[in-house]
């Protein structure tokens, strides 16, 4: 099978097409034929030798596909060959085939094409589980959602707003708050322009935000602090301007904050089954009904994976950015 392998020098870091063998599900695992994976940051880390893969994940990019499943693992009962399915992975998406945990394989939202299935497992899985898991977002409340038209961005601003909370969103142009205010937020700050914590404090009358859903970190982390209301919740992550940052910890006693940071990639499966169990309850019908939907910002043969990375890294993207098999 065809698959992207990193190809690095001590001049060159590139990503390339090889052949590899087809790999064999374990008992508790599902094959895929891919028929298209989503590309998110941590691809970009990986590839640069910043985010190596957790203890026996596949070292090929690749954390979300969707595909038909091609052969079952022994103990796997709820799913058959042949079902179209949406996967999140510890890894391995950048191929023709893939391994994946059946717990963590969804059925394709009726309606959805391939493509825009395979937008949905990282992003979702991750908002949902920081926003609503953990954050506890509550109807009525106020979010703040750094990096607005970015994959997390947009699926936090709809999941939002599908669960009654208002939503102020950042980002980086006119033109990307504006898609934002399309996607029903109800205030888009262009950051280059405006200090997001004044407009957070002018929107909410002075109160600030419930909580905030930050990939930024670095010096945003004492701003965040500031947006946040009485009891306010700060969700960290990722941390694309660096992980150290210098706070006042006085705010954080005199307004009973609350700091939390995650990751989902090396979660256990237990933990991923249980969000994937919510997202299909609660989060597919709306996918279902048209409420709420992936945003595709582009789409590159696998081929073309270096070119999708370099779309990414230009910051110029809005929603997701797809590799077609």
């Amino acid at each position: 099978m065809r698959v992207i392998e990193i190809y690095r020098t001590a001049e060159l870091t590139d990503l390339i097409v090889t052949d590899q063998a087809l790999p064999s599900p374990a008992p508790h695992q599902v094959l895929i034929k891919v028929a298209a994976a989503g590309v998110n940051r941590p691809d970009l880390m990986q590839r640069k030798g910043l985010y190596p893969p957790p203890t026996g994940a596949s070292p090929v990019l690749g954390l979300e596909v969707a595909g038909t499943i091609a052969e079952l693992g022994s103990q796997v009962k709820h799913l058959n060959i042949g079902d179209s399915v949406c996967a999140l992975l510890t890894g391995g998406g950048y191929a023709e085939y893939c391994l994946a945990s059946a717990c963590c394989c969804l059925p394709i939202p009726q309606g959805l094409s391939f493509i825009q299935a395979s937008a949905l497992p990282e992003t979702f899985f991750t908002v949902w589980s920081n926003l609503f898991d953990l954050a506890k977002l509550q109807a009525g409340e106020t979010l703040l959602v750094h990096g607005g038209t970015s994959g997390i961005g947009t699926t936090a601003l709809q999941l939002g707003k599908a669960f009654g909370a208002q939503v102020i969103v950042t980002a980086g142009s006119d033109d990307k708050c504006q898609f934002c205010r399309e996607l029903r937020a109800d205030l888009a700050i262009n950051y280059r322009q405006q200090d997001f914590v004044e407009a957070v404090m002018h929107q909410t009358d002075g109160k600030g935000v419930n909580v905030v859903l930050d990939i930024i970190g670095g010096d945003y982390l004492p701003r965040n602090l500031k947006c946040l209301a009485i009891d306010g919740r700060l969700q960290q992550i990722a941390i694309q301007n660096g992980g150290k940052s210098e706070i006042n910890l006085a705010s954080v006693l005199m307004k009973r904050l609350t700091i939390a940071g995650t990751t989902l990639r090396p979660r256990n499966d237990d933990f991923k089954a249980k969000i994937a169990q919510q997202l299909f309850a609660k989060v597919w019908p709306l996918l279902e009904s048209g409420q709420i939907k992936p945003i595709i910002d582009s789409v590159f043969p696998l081929a073309r994976a270096a070119q999708a990375h370099e779309r990414m890294e230009s910051s110029q993207h809005i929603g997701k950015i797809i590799l077609e098999i």
